[in-house]
């Protein structure tokens, strides 16, 4: 058994997923937070990231979360998501969509993908919308409940898949009629805009990542 581990260790060749590129002022950088102690949560270059965010997305506000796991989970709670809620989401994402859903103790409903695009479809939405929830007027807003357990559906959250994003304008219109919230899941599409207009500045709030992929 021993000898065929160090086979198989031998035989192995791995393809890493990202290789770290430090150059420039990288290092200096890192050394001036050593130095001055501003190695977690806050400090100045914190700032300056969430400023460079802000201006190159052209978001409101930018806020930066220990991950984005985290960000998607802040949103849903600033949009109003509670336990036993509703939030739609494609069935094609990362675990990542999911777990924030859970952690506010919502419920997720899974819609399918577009073929040619790997995004939600916006189509599917409206018809499990109209086939299985119900919309009442309240205070001039309008709120939406599912018919079967009437738990409230509170947000839908597309996952802009490898930076793709597409059908925005369909997806603000089904949270316009429904009264419900659009939290972008745009971890993966930083830097992908139509018309000039980013990806996660189209919602109530949309979540960036800079894992390596």
């Amino acid at each position: 058994m021993i000898q065929q581990l160090k086979m198989v260790k031998m035989s192995t060749k791995l393809i890493p997923l990202s290789i770290p590129n430090i150059c420039g002022n990288e290092w200096k950088y890192i050394k001036d937070c050593l130095d001055t102690g501003w190695i977690s949560s806050v400090g100045g270059y914190v700032n300056k990231f969430e400023e460079a965010i802000q201006k190159y997305t052209g978001a409101k506000y930018a806020i930066a979360c220990v991950n984005g796991t985290a960000g998607l989970q802040v949103s849903l709670n600033l949009a109003g998501v509670t336990n036993n809620d509703i939030v739609i989401v494609p069935n094609l994402t990362f675990v990542a969509s999911l777990n924030a859903i859970s952690y506010t103790g919502a419920q997720s409903v899974l819609i399918d993908v577009c073929k040619s695009s790997w995004q939600i479809d916006t189509n599917l939405i409206q018809k499990w919308l109209e086939n299985n929830t119900s919309t009442i007027i309240v205070d001039g807003k309008p709120i939406t409940t599912e018919n079967l357990t009437k738990k409230k559906v509170s947000a839908i959250m597309p996952v802009y898949v490898l930076g793709g994003f597409i059908n925005v304008k369909e997806l603000l219109d089904i949270s316009t009629t429904y009264g419900i919230p659009l939290v972008e899941d745009s971890t993966e599409a930083l830097g992908s805009f139509i018309k000039e207009k980013h990806a996660g500045t189209f919602g109530d709030a949309g979540c960036f990542s800079f894992y390596p992929t």
